[in-house]
């Protein structure tokens, strides 16, 4: 793999809350990791790319999507879905359930179901590099009658989460209280439906009285999903638990915006994190995690900086990833990109402080390239970066 010097760079994201800019002007990538910031001048490498003053920052890390098998979604009826969110930045996808697959009777899912749909789904589409974009496919539908050989396999599998949607939480607390210790014995991550009742209609309704002794690693999109839980409930999973909240594309903006300055008041920003909750029946969004940061930045008063890292390090630490921040070592997971023409924005930070999209020019995966020059999803920068 070749070594690749990004020169020339005019802002820098890390991706780190505690630490979301720095002045860095160059990077060095080697074997699919970033090797140097801001090298001498003269170090070796093999390619160079000119980001012509453009910003760089972490690839995106989606929390929230529901692939089927590979690039097929059969809730919108398309295809190549995954290498367009790529286009859009995002890097890497986790799934939160394989549970659109057509035919899945949700009243009727058994503990080797569940599981061996899951298996299934990380062979494939958690096996394969799709796009280029890092999917972490095979996350199990939890229901009764599991036992701890089904968790042996999931672990096997290479599954990093589960998820609690159709489960009778209330009905089978103790069982669901084995579930988690399980998944953490074994480095599995919990993510549990919260608010309203799902698109699927056999979900179960989630708040604060479940969430208290449930305690995931996960609550998700609290906000909605699409329908959020009451504000009462949202106040107190904020102040009384601790555990990662996300907030997806599919939720309700009031309860988002309401999410969102509690978590800043009370300085745990550090919680946050971020999904579309797609493909479903919002739709396929490609760039749905920029329309995250753009909420969260140009609506929710956040710095972009602090938006860019919850879409990126905060989401990733959340699923146990290594991936998400830029800093010696790291994986080569980025995007140049920039202000569009006509934008209010001179800089990517002004661009996304004003709610504008930014116009990606290169995305990287592990140090290769993946998008050159321009993205098919996105407008163009005023400026584009170059080989």
């Amino acid at each position: 793999m070749p070594s690749i010097l990004i020169s020339n760079i005019g802002e820098f994201f890390t991706g780190d809350l505690a630490r979301p800019v720095a002045k860095i002007s160059s990077l060095l990538i080697d074997q699919g990791r970033i090797a140097a910031l801001d090298p001498p001048p003269d170090i070796a490498r093999d390619k160079e790319i000119n980001a012509e003053g453009l910003a760089v920052l972490p690839g995106l890390v989606d929390g929230h999507v529901h692939p089927v098998f590979g690039e097929w979604t059969p809730t919108q009826d398309a295809l190549g879905w995954i290498g367009k969110y790529m286009h859009g930045g995002s890097t890497t996808m986790i799934s939160a359930g394989e549970l659109h697959t057509p035919g899945l009777d949700y009243e009727n899912l058994t503990p080797d179901l569940v599981t061996s749909l899951a298996e299934v789904t990380r062979a494939t589409t958690g096996g394969t590099r799709w796009g280029g974009v890092k999917v972490h496919a095979g996350t199990v539908l939890l229901v009764p009658g599991m036992t701890e050989k089904h968790f042996d396999r999931l672990a096997a599998a290479g599954s990093i989460l589960v998820k609690f949607i159709f489960f009778p939480l209330e009905a089978c607390r103790e069982e669901a209280e084995h579930y988690t210790a399980w998944c953490r014995d074994r480095g599995i991550r919990t993510k549990v439906h919260t608010g309203g009742v799902s698109r699927s209609g056999s979900s179960r309704v989630c708040g604060f009285e479940t969430l208290s002794w449930l305690r995931p690693d996960i609550a998700a999109h609290v906000a909605g999903g699409p329908i959020p839980m009451s504000d009462d409930d949202l106040d107190r999973v904020i102040d009384e638990t601790d555990f990662a909240l996300e907030v997806c594309s599919s939720g309700n903006y009031r309860s988002t915006i309401r999410a969102v300055a509690r978590l800043k008041e009370r300085g745990r920003l550090d919680r946050l994190t971020l999904g579309t909750d797609t493909p479903g029946g919002t739709g396929v969004i490609p760039r749905g995690m920029l329309r995250n940061i753009l909420l969260l930045s140009g609506v929710c008063d956040l710095t972009p900086g602090e938006a860019i890292a919850i879409a990126t390090g905060n989401t990733a630490r959340a699923h146990g990833l290594d991936v998400g921040v830029l800093e010696e070592g790291a994986p080569a997971d980025l995007i140049i990109a920039g202000p569009v023409l006509g934008s209010a924005g001179t800089t990517l930070g002004d661009a996304i402080a004003h709610g504008d999209l930014p116009g990606i020019s290169f995305v990287l995966v592990d140090g290769e390239v993946i998008v050159d020059t321009r993205s098919q999803q996105t407008p163009p920068p005023a400026t584009v970066a170059h080989f």
